[in-house]
């Protein structure tokens, strides 16, 4: 039973929480007692920061290491690393604010010395330390500035009032870094990937199978605790000592491991894996010693990181996670395990990993490197050495390719290089973190190591998916063991940073392996008996995982098959195009108000002006109108001045873009820039970028009166047939898995997904049937005229329930259509359309 004790109420009252049926969570305590600490470490850092003179790089880099080692002696002090409590605060309150420099600078150089290498006559106020080792305190040339009254007091009665011995490193190391990193403070700062998200990684990675190895063993299950269980038998100990001799030979490597939160919760999985091994091997009985005793050390973790102060708060955010697992280690075995001095250390280094050869932390070409400070020394000594690692992990940085600087650019067009060593074609226009992906899957050809990255979605969505992944496939052998499709990652600080991703799990794929993508496409690919180790594993948003076969590279159980960019439609329909393009800089739009300005002032002007549709207007129901003068008589524009001096508008503007094909186009200011507008009839209007909280994307029918830009896309004189098709769950299953993606929401593009759709050959009668449907649909919507396509098709759809039925009949006819069966899921859908692409692109020859 746990025991609160009155004089510990304040420090252990959360504990008491389930008497107000609140929710109970040691790591609930943790996440906030680090955030706690981050605050106190960034007010420190303001203090300290008044006291340097220059605040130059120098200064800045100083005052981030003192930090540092301040934060390390407040830790080292309440967890019992220096001996006692206290001891690093009452050696401070012994010196007044004028000498807390000198004895800072003369401690630091004590805690890097060993004691036979010290003063024999030291003071008792520093021999009393203990030699840390490490390489924390063995820069001598980071500038202190002098200490004041008020540091001081804080420092004593804020600092270290604080008990630090609580903190997650793994939250705390991220927490620490954004603190003391001048832009995430000022977006609001606290930044730090939540630990059940890094589990997102790790587990289906590697622990999920350490914990079943482990239940293997001994029966026990993750949760159990070794409660109740019997003794273990003589080959059990057996297998135990040797499972946990292989936890301390794993390797870890974090390529972009930032304050090292990755790393650091790896380091405590394992530990707490290892301590229950320790537990049930051991039973209280007395070991050797830590270096015999203990096999995971930090050692074995190796990352890269561009950022100098980011790699020492991830080596000491792994210390401090050692000494709490060494802690838990003391109770089971009760037997005192000295922590200090530090006699491992992670090979954490400093650098661009894309500029790197990451099997030895060492860079390609030194003398290649551009002077931009994206290269720097190293802050740890490996020995040069490839290392075969066993896992490779991370969240890489998230850049499209738009938005990637110079140096960025250089960095992927270096990477994703072909056999002869010249860019891929489409190697400029891939997200940033794709490089990560190419630089490990070289990395992990022909080997047993697996690897897992965090990414933005669009890595798997729309246009880069081909350019990303068939590099990958065809000539590293890679294969995808596990995914969580597109979720809300959500930094977890005082501003969320929400960014929409998806987490590959890859290995190569070697030539035993049971099946391979022929083998799926192949007609006895149900009679092949699939082994336990060739089983894939998909989550969706919300955790839930499926079994899957084979995962593509759209995250689908399916072949790998790549939907690539195609100007034309695959099957024989009407094409898809753009909107009108007006390029005008807004001389030509109005709105509701400026039209009825307009025509007060000039009503001679009705006839030319129209109301115009983008995907804004479309969906939410805007009034929007614009000057349409195709055809405009130009004696008949001379006489309406109001309008000539938007056109002039228009003119000048395109005079001064840089692009020659705009310029050119001021010879016609009259005119949209491209022009694309039904002459007659209807057509149907697809917007470009819709939410994806939508069941369907809001596709419908517009009369040629009515302009549209070029935020949607069109088919001139469609057919009811053709819009029942699109509006299908069919289509929107397709569209989900191909489509690009805006954050979330769908982008819908006429090259990927309408020119790639497999459309179906229905009989007449199915034909019909998908008119009717269809035309159910339009009559649903039209019962609510005062509704906005936004309102029918948002969150409370359910209100409108013509429209529902309308959509399930018409779902149903559509499938009838393409032979599929009413109960099949969306993913099933979406695996026999890539098999009926796969089949039109070789009739096509393509």
């Amino acid at each position: 039973p746990t025991q609160v004790l009155l004089k510990n109420l304040a420090k252990d009252c959360y504990l008491l929480n389930f008497l107000v049926q609140h929710k109970t969570d040691a790591l609930q305590r943790e996440i906030e007692l680090s955030i706690e600490a981050g605050k106190i470490v960034g007010e420190m850092y303001d203090e300290l920061l008044k006291q340097y003179k220059k605040k130059d790089d120098f200064e800045l880099k100083s005052l981030n290491m003192l930090c540092v080692r301040l934060v390390f002696c407040l830790y080292a002090e309440d967890s019992g690393i220096f001996g006692k409590r206290l001891m690093f605060h009452d050696f401070l309150q012994s010196f007044n604010a004028e000498n807390v420099r000198t004895a800072l600078i003369e401690l630091f150089k004590i805690l890097d010395q060993k004691a036979d290498e010290r003063d024999p006559y030291l003071d008792e106020k520093f021999a009393q330390f203990p030699y840390v080792n490490g390489g924390l305190f063995r820069d001598e040339k980071i500038l202190i500035p002098p200490f004041n009254d008020a540091i001081r007091d804080f420092l004593l009665n804020k600092a270290s009032s604080f008990d630090w011995s609580e903190i997650s490193p793994t939250i705390f190391g991220a927490v620490f870094e954004s603190t003391l990193n001048p832009e995430t403070r000022r977006s609001g700062g606290m930044h730090y990937t939540s630990i059940e998200n890094i589990h997102k990684v790790i587990d289906p990675l590697f622990m999920d199978a350490l914990w079943e190895e482990f239940g293997e063993i001994t029966g026990e299950s993750r949760d159990s605790g070794n409660k109740g269980l019997k003794p273990l038998d003589k080959r059990q100990k057996e297998r135990l000592l040797a499972f946990q001799k292989k936890l301390g030979t794993l390797i870890f490597l974090d390529p972009a491991c930032g304050s090292g939160n990755f790393l650091t919760e790896t380091y405590l999985s394992l530990r707490r894996l290892e301590n229950r091994v320790i537990s049930l091997l051991n039973s209280g009985e007395k070991v050797l010693g830590f270096d015999e005793f203990i096999q995971v050390k930090i050692s074995q973790f190796y990352g890269i990181e561009i950022n100098d102060f980011a790699v020492t708060v991830a080596k000491t955010a792994l210390w401090i996670a050692e000494s709490q697992m060494i802690s838990e280690t003391e109770q089971i075995v009760s037997q005192t395990i000295d922590f200090l001095p530090l006699t491992t250390n992670a090979f954490i280094v400093e650098g661009n990993a894309l500029r790197m050869d990451l099997s030895t932390l060492q860079p390609l070409d030194p003398t290649a490197m551009p002077a931009d400070g994206l290269f720097a020394a190293f802050t740890t000594q490996v020995d040069g050495s490839a290392h075969q690692y066993d896992y490779i992990m991370g969240n890489p940085p998230f850049v499209g390719y738009s938005l990637q600087s110079e140096s960025q650019k250089h960095d992927i067009l270096s990477v994703y290089v072909d056999e002869s060593g010249k860019p891929y074609k489409s190697a400029g226009k891939i997200d940033y973190v794709s490089a990560w992906y190419f630089k490990a899957a070289e990395l992990i050809a022909g080997s047993d190591t697996k690897a897992a990255f965090v990414s933005t979605n669009s890595v798997t969505q729309g246009e880069q998916v081909s350019s990303v992944w068939k590099p990958l496939f065809e000539r590293f052998g890679v294969q995808i063991d596990f995914a969580w499709r597109t979720f809300r990652w959500d930094s977890e600080s005082y501003e969320k940073a929400r960014v929409h991703c998806v987490i590959v799990g890859f290995s190569h794929k070697k030539t035993s392996d049971l099946l391979s993508p022929t083998d799926f496409a192949s007609e006895n690919v149900n009679n092949v008996v699939v082994n336990k180790s060739d089983v894939k594993f998909i989550f969706d948003e919300k955790g839930n995982k499926t079994e899957a076969r084979h995962i593509n590279a759209y995250l689908l159980d399916a072949d790998n098959v790549f939907i690539e960019s195609r100007s034309k439609p695959l099957c024989a329909v009407t094409p898809m195009v753009y909107g009108n393009k007006p390029t005008d800089g807004g001389f030509l739009f109005l709105t509701e108000e400026e039209r009825e300005e307009f025509l007060k002032k000039e009503p001679s002007a009705q006839k030319f002006i129209k109301q115009i549709y983008g995907s804004e207007e479309y969906i939410n129901g805007k009034m929007r109108w614009c000057l349409w003068l195709v055809g405009a008589n130009p004696v008949e524009l001379l006489k309406m001045p109001r309008v000539m001096e938007r056109v002039e508008g228009v003119r000048k503007f395109r005079l001064a873009s840089p692009k020659a094909a705009t310029q050119k186009s001021a010879e016609t200011p009259t005119l949209f820039q491209e022009m694309r507008q039904p002459e007659s009839g209807n057509y149907i209007i697809v917007p470009r970028v819709s939410s994806e909280r939508r069941a369907y994307v809001p596709i419908g029918f517009l009369p040629s009166e009515i302009i549209v830009n070029d935020s949607v896309q069109i088919i001139p004189n469609a057919t009811l047939y053709e819009f029942g098709i699109l509006t299908s769950s069919v289509h929107m299953a397709w569209m989900r898995s191909v489509c690009g993606r805006l954050k979330s929401d769908y982008r819908y593009s006429k090259d990927i997904v309408y020119n790639n759709f497999p459309w179906c050959n229905p009989m007449a009668e199915q034909k019909t049937k998908i008119e009717q449907t269809a035309q159910a649909i339009l009559d649903a919507r039209a019962k609510y005229p005062e509704c906005t396509l936004s309102q029918l098709y948002g969150e409370n759809s359910y209100l409108f329930p013509e429209l529902v039925k309308a959509h399930q009949a018409n779902d149903r006819a559509v499938m009838e259509a393409y032979s599929f069966g009413a109960k099949m899921t969306e993913a099933e859908i979406v695996g026999e359309l890539f098999k009926m692409y796969e089949e039109l692109c070789k009739n096509a020859g393509k």
